[in-house]
């Protein structure tokens, strides 16, 4: 049952993820335009796109330990991931400066005077170049420096929790739920890696 789970996972192709996740912002503009989001559309609008953001940064972090501690594997969905995870981060801003603020000056006063906003536009310019290099050629031109640059996930998804508690008004355990997920994914990948014994030959690295 696994096996095949996982065959099926991995031969999906990425432009049906790409589909799915841009279904959800459609999705949330269609609602806007037709009441679904109650009285502040647009509000309700990048708050959503910037939870599902979240949300799928941590999926991306969820992949490895899956991959590690369970029979599952989605690592062929992880780049995609990644790219559906900073285009939701991005319609986010874009609705927030467009939409929601719309004046120049005043996005520049809003961003000098709380400091949520920065921590998150510092997520999002982390995700940038991340973004960028999420395709095969790029794999290939930077060879082991592709995996030392997208190590930067962790501080970007780290940020966006930090982000979610700094902009709320008032208490809410959700985003420290958040955050706390999040340090804990992170928190794994120190773990020790399994060890398993040979009969004979004493303990071998597990392949997992």
């Amino acid at each position: 049952m696994t096996d095949a789970l996982n065959t099926a996972i991995r031969k999906t192709p990425s432009w049906l993820l790409y589909l799915v996740g841009a279904a959800y912002p459609v999705w949330l503009l269609y609602a806007g335009f037709t009441g679904g989001l109650g009285v502040d559309p647009v509000k309700a609008m990048e708050h959503a796109l910037g939870k599902a953001g979240l949300q799928v940064l941590v999926a991306v972090l969820l992949v490895s330990p899956l991959r590690r501690f369970t029979p599952l594997n989605f690592l062929s969905w992880r780049r995609a991931l990644g790219v559906i995870s900073f285009f939701y981060i991005l319609l986010h801003f874009l609705v927030w400066m467009v939409l929601d603020v719309q004046i120049l000056s005043q996005v520049w006063a809003d961003i000098a005077k709380r400091p949520y906003i920065i921590v998150g536009m510092a997520s999002l310019l982390i995700l940038l170049p991340l973004a960028v290099t999420s395709n095969n050629r790029s794999v290939r031109k930077l060879g082991p420096n592709w995996r030392k640059l997208h190590k930067a996930t962790y501080l970007a998804v780290l940020l966006g929790g930090i982000h979610y508690i700094m902009q709320i008004k008032s208490f809410q355990y959700e985003p420290y739920v958040y955050l706390i997920v999040i340090v804990g994914l992170i928190a794994l990948r120190r773990l020790p890696k399994r060890q398993m014994r040979h009969p004979k030959k004493g303990p071998l690295r597990s392949a997992a």
